[in-house]
C-alpha cells in the first residue's frame, strides 16, 4: 500500500539531461498506481494540448468518497500551477493516498484533483509555462492558454462548491493563506492555517505578498488567478494555501495535507449544521 511517506520519496528526474527537464510521469506514478486498483480513485488524461510538437496533458484524478447526503459536495484541488512549487503536487498525492486508506473522510464528497496544472512549467522547473505566461494571471481574462482554457472548462463544467489551490512562496516566513468567494470562507480558512501550524509557523504580518494581511490570512488577491467563473452563483469558498519555501520540504507537505483535511471536516460540519436550520 502507497503511503504518504513514500510520495515524499518520489524524487524529480532529470529527464533530458540538456533540458533537465522533472518527468512528469514519475511524479504521477503513485497517483496511477493508486488509481489502478482503486474503488474510489479514478484517473482521467484526456484533457490534451501540443506545445511546439509535443504533446502535454492536464491530469485529473476523481476521488468519489462514501455517500453521504443527496448531492455530493464537489471540491476542486489545484497544484502545481507554478511549474517551480512542487511541495503542492506532492502534498496533493499525499493527502490522496490517505483518502484512498481512510476514505471516510471524504465521505459525502467529491474530489476533483489536479496535481500538474502547468505541465511544461513543471517539467523545466519554471514558475511560468514554457508558453512564457504566468498562467496565475490568466484566468477568466480571455487567455489562448491552452492550460487555462482547459482549466476553465473544468471549473465551468463542474461548479465545485469549493475551489483550493496549493501554492508556495519565496517571501514568506509562515504558512498563509488567500480567502475570497463564498462567505463561510472564512471559517473554513482559520481552522486550516491552525492545523497547518502543527508544521510550521503561520505568518502573522500585516502585509504579506503586498497585501493587509491579519493572522495569516489576505481578503484581497490577483487579478486572473485560478477561481470559479464570475458568474457562476452561489460563489464557492475559495483558498489559496500558501506555504514558505525555505521550510524543509516534508514539513510544507505535511502542512498543506492538514489543512486540507481541516477543510474537508469543517465543511462537511458547515453543511450538516445549514441543512438543520
Amino acid at each position: 500500500m502507497i503511503t504518504e511517506i513514500e510520495f515524499s520519496r518520489v524524487q524529480p528526474d532529470s529527464g533530458r539531461a540538456q533540458r533537465n527537464r522533472r518527468s512528469l510521469a514519475r511524479l504521477l506514478q503513485p497517483l496511477e498506481v493508486i488509481a489502478a486498483r482503486s474503488r474510489h480513485l479514478s484517473a482521467d488524461h484526456e484533457a490534451r494540448f501540443e506545445h511546439a510538437g509535443e504533446s502535454y496533458e492536464i491530469p485529473r484524478y476523481l476521488f468519489r468518497g462514501p455517500k453521504g447526503g443527496d448531492e455530493s459536495l464537489r471540491i476542486g484541488i489545484f497544484a502545481g500551477v507554478h511549474g517551480d512549487e512542487p511541495e503542492g503536487i506532492h502534498a496533493l498525492g499525499q493527502f490522496l493516498a490517505q483518502l484512498e486508506q481512510q476514505p471516510e473522510l471524504a465521505a459525502g464528497y467529491e474530489i476533483h484533483a489536479y496535481p500538474i496544472c502547468n505541465p511544461t512549467g513543471v517539467e523545466d522547473r519554471t514558475r511560468h509555462a514554457r508558453g512564457g505566461k504566468d498562467l496565475n494571471r490568466e484566468f477568466w481574462q480571455g487567455s489562448t492558454e491552452p492550460e487555462v482554457r482547459l482549466l476553465e472548462s473544468d471549473l465551468v463544467q463542474h461548479s465545485f462548491h469549493g475551489i483550493i489551490t496549493l501554492h508556495t512562496d519565496d517571501t514568506s516566513q509562515g504558512f498563509y493563506g488567500f480567502a475570497h468567494g463564498a462567505t463561510l470562507t472564512r471559517h473554513l480558512i482559520e481552522p486550516a492555517l491552525q492545523a497547518a501550524s502543527v508544521f510550521l509557523p503561520r505568518n502573522e504580518a500585516e502585509n504579506i505578498d503586498g497585501f493587509p494581511a491579519r493572522n495569516g490570512v489576505i481578503r484581497k488577491c490577483y487579478e486572473g488567478v485560478l477561481s470559479g467563473p464570475p458568474k457562476l452563483r452561489p460563489r464557492p469558498f475559495e483558498i489559496t494555501l500558501e506555504t514558505p519555501s525555505a521550510a524543509p520540504g516534508y514539513l510544507k507537505e505535511a502542512a498543506l495535507v492538514a489543512a486540507l483535511r481541516s477543510i474537508l471536516l469543517r465543511y462537511r460540519e458547515f453543511i450538516a449544521h445549514a441543512a438543520n436550520l
